[in-house]
């Protein structure tokens, strides 16, 4: 559909990857984090990880498709499949526990560019769900359309992780972290079974 949009696509395709993104999970990453983070560290490692992760979806949107069916010969379907099956794991656990779960392998990292980069820009922001829907929205919309709903999900989702201990205390607080995290592993779950009905029905074409 190359480069021409309006603004409700712009809008609903920017919630879909939010949803995508789970914000949710970040707040529960940084606000949890041992040692705890300060707001300022909060701040580097929210700025770091949402330009890295913007500079990594905006790349594999413009070259991932070719890359897969040129080099490693693999479909768009294929990719929507896998990264709706993988996404379908994640809203499943985080419906059937009330958390999602982040493994927290090296507490004591203390730089934060490698932080920023592993886990948080990738795979907790480019994540397999974001990733596959990066680069089918490019083939169906185009890259510019994908490179403004990028930017307006990474936004929205960077101003949730800078306020992160304030949204877990008073989620906490209201006792509805568990209720809001079963409820986003929900809409997960869905976005990931819409993603691998989508691949099936282009693997079928």
């Amino acid at each position: 559909m190359g480069g021409h949009f309006n603004l409700p696509e712009v809008v609903e395709n920017s919630l879909y990857l939010l949803a995508l993104l789970n914000p949710a999970s970040k707040v529960m990453f940084l606000a949890t984090y041992e040692p705890p983070l300060t707001k300022a560290e909060i701040f580097e490692l929210a700025w770091k990880s949402s330009l890295a992760a913007l500079v990594i979806l905006v790349a594999l949107a413009g070259a991932g498709e070719m890359v897969l069916s040129k080099i490693f010969r693999v479909e768009l379907y294929s990719l929507k499949i896998t990264g709706g099956l993988v996404l379908f794991m994640i809203g499943w656990v985080a419906v059937r526990e009330g958390r999602f779960v982040i493994r927290k392998e090296h507490p004591q990292i203390v730089n934060f560019t490698d932080l920023s980069l592993v886990p948080l820009a990738a795979p907790l922001i480019a994540g397999p769900g974001t990733i596959a829907a990066s680069i089918s929205g490019t083939a169906e919309f185009g890259l510019p359309f994908m490179i403004v709903s990028l930017t307006a999900a990474i936004a929205v989702n960077f101003v949730v992780m800078v306020f992160a201990h304030g949204i877990n205390r008073v989620l906490e607080k209201l006792h509805l972290l568990g209720p809001l995290i079963r409820l986003t592993g929900l809409i997960i779950a869905a976005v990931a079974v819409q993603m691998v009905i989508a691949g099936l029905k282009d693997c079928l074409r």
